[in-house]
């Protein structure tokens, strides 16, 4: 049934599919070839109406009511989850004076609308981009990371310079799951994914650079895999630099699906201390890595891209490089700053500005360190912070690239070409050559 695990959401036979039977079934629910007339079009009209009202009212609720997210929903869902309740309301209108026959069509129609909504939304996002993604089938099979894999005691440094590998290097990198522990900072974090380059599997295996990444929030290491496609693209890098690559770890300074730490030690948690102590002691002591942190790099998306920016400006002794797609300019808990400030610092707003990304840039420099920002096209807000952080940046001293990436949102799909553009940025840093 490999297949079925295969079929493709976000293009392909499924989304067009999607397309026609929604859009079928849409005008189904307006078209009334009976009922024409003006009563009729002044019902569609206020069902249309109503669904604007109630989208737009529930939107403003969970944005700055109850702080569910803190930015606003891209207009595409918005425009999306219109549709779905839209059909549902002229559902509703038709009910009464329906036969059983046409509702149970009108039912169907209806289920077909909200399919085609799922669908775009998820399209939009990138995140799930087959049904193995969508149900983790694939994801479940990423072995635990075994003992012959990890560092061993005494084990010698093979510098990556003048490396040669001595036999032949399988094809593509591999994927592993490990439980990184919060020793330090009491966090209790999901499992990480950790890729590992062809190189990682020489004879004489070199000392490798490390890049971590931090998912989105809502969301979870896993994201990295599907909508990042994080495996694909790390071994598209390794191809054309000789089976080299970062071993790259995917952590979770959040801890679950929802929870915001905010990448702070705070009163909501120690997340700095995680991602600054616990993640880089267990790469560390448990993964052949270069030692030198002048060859480490943070990055992430939305949420983690932010969390890459503070931790890279915060502890720039532990990452030098930052791979930034579709940040905020700060973290925030809620559209409205001052929630996250009294969450997280107890209303010290002094004690919250002294740890953002914006005000360390303008207070310290950082020599040596690369940045690499990259936002889509149609998200205007997080274009302008691209602007922002790439100005700030280059004003403290960073190497900055960055990408507008055409005909994308906030989306996965930023990461083409932001992901390559961004790893070969970081090489050229590293000093390395095609």
């Amino acid at each position: 049934m490999d297949w079925i695990a295969d079929i493709r959401l976000t293009d392909g036979p499924v989304y067009w599919a999607a397309w026609v039977l929604g859009s079928t079934a849409a005008l189904s629910l307006v078209w009334r070839p009976r009922a024409l007339g003006r009563r009729w079009f002044l019902s569609v009209a206020a069902a249309v109406a109503a669904a604007a009202v109630v989208v737009l009212l529930v939107h403003w609720v969970l944005i700055y009511w109850a702080s569910t997210f803190p930015e606003e929903l891209p207009f595409d869902v918005l425009a999306w989850v219109f549709s779905a309740v839209a059909a549902l309301l002229l559902v509703l209108l038709r009910l009464r004076t329906a036969s059983w026959r046409r509702r149970a069509l009108d039912v169907l129609a209806l289920l077909a609308v909200v399919l085609l909504a799922v669908v775009q939304i998820n399209a939009y996002f990138g995140l799930n981009r087959t049904v193995a993604d969508l149900t983790g089938t694939a994801l479940s099979r990423v072995p635990a990371l075994e003992q012959e894999l990890m560092r061993q005691p005494n084990s010698p440094a093979t510098s990556l310079d003048g490396w040669k590998p001595a036999s032949e290097l399988p094809a593509d990198g591999a994927l592993r799951t490990a439980s990184i522990p919060g020793t330090s900072s009491g966090l209790q974090a999901r499992d990480s994914y950790i890729y590992l380059p062809p190189a990682y599997f020489a004879s004489n295996r070199p000392s490798l650079p490390v890049l971590v990444l931090v998912p989105g929030q809502p969301g979870g290491p896993a994201d990295w895999l599907t909508g990042g496609s994080l495996p694909a693209r790390m071994d598209s890098f390794a191809a054309r630099h000789g089976g080299v690559a970062p071993v790259v770890v995917v952590v979770d300074p959040n801890g679950s699906q929802s929870a915001n730490n905010l990448c702070m030690d705070s009163a909501i948690a120690q997340a700095d201390t995680y991602l600054a102590v616990d993640v880089p002691a267990w790469i560390s002591g448990t993964l052949d890595v270069d030692s030198d942190h002048r060859q480490w790099a943070i990055g992430g998306f939305s949420f983690g891209a932010t969390c890459a920016v503070q931790m890279a400006t915060r502890h720039p002794e532990l990452y030098t490089g930052v791979l930034a797609f579709s940040s905020e300019n700060e973290p925030a808990l809620a559209k409205e700053r001052q929630k996250t400030v009294d969450a997280a610092f107890r209303g010290d707003t002094a004690a919250f500005d002294a740890q953002i990304p914006l005000t360390l840039l303008k207070e310290r420099k950082y020599p040596g360190s690369v940045a690499y920002f990259a936002a889509g096209a149609t998200d205007p807000e997080f274009v302008a912070n691209l602007r922002t952080l790439e100005a700030a940046a280059r004003g403290a001293g960073f190497t900055v690239g960055s990408d507008v990436v055409a005909h994308t949102g906030h989306s996965w799909d930023v990461l083409t070409p932001g992901m390559d553009n961004g790893l070969e940025l970081l090489a050229a840093q590293w000093g390395w050559a095609k």
